[in-house]
């Protein structure tokens, strides 16, 4: 195992724990998050703050791994995220959902390039259709 797949197996186990402080501590200062919903989360704390909102959102949230891969400075897991949105979702408009008391399970992946030991780069990918289909807001197709 290299230091990416340390730093990323780090990362996951803060992310399962909840753990804000030790998540804050797997990135670098001004380390850059992406994701489909935000074009760009700069500095540790404001990442860690982030995924602490899927906290509130799906207290009971989990990742499902189903790969765990490195190459060089860079680790990615893929698989699914898991949880019962019981509190209120946060939107990149500023506005926020209430809870629909729906379980979602989504696909995702995570690509983390690291140097020094500290995450510089995540990419978080997920499919917001999946998502929002999952959450029931998304209108029914027509019958026909």
């Amino acid at each position: 195992m290299g230091q990416a797949r340390g730093v990323m197996d780090r990362l996951m186990a803060a992310m399962a724990a909840k753990d804000k402080e030790a998540l804050a501590g797997c990135y670098a200062a001004e380390a850059a998050l992406r994701t489909p919903d935000r074009d760009g989360i700069t500095g540790r704390e404001a990442i860690a703050g982030y995924f602490a909102g899927f906290w509130e959102a799906m207290p009971d949230v989990r990742y499902e791994h189903a790969d765990r891969h490195e190459a060089g400075n860079v680790a990615i897991d893929e698989g699914f995220v898991v949880g019962t949105n019981t509190g209120p979702l946060a939107l990149p408009t500023g506005g926020t959902l209430p809870p629909t008391g729906r379980q979602v399970r989504v696909r995702s992946c995570d690509v983390a390039t690291v140097e020094d030991g500290l995450i510089t780069s995540h990419r978080a990918y997920f499919d917001q259709l999946e998502l929002l289909g999952q959450l029931g807001l998304l209108p029914e197709p027509a019958q026909g």
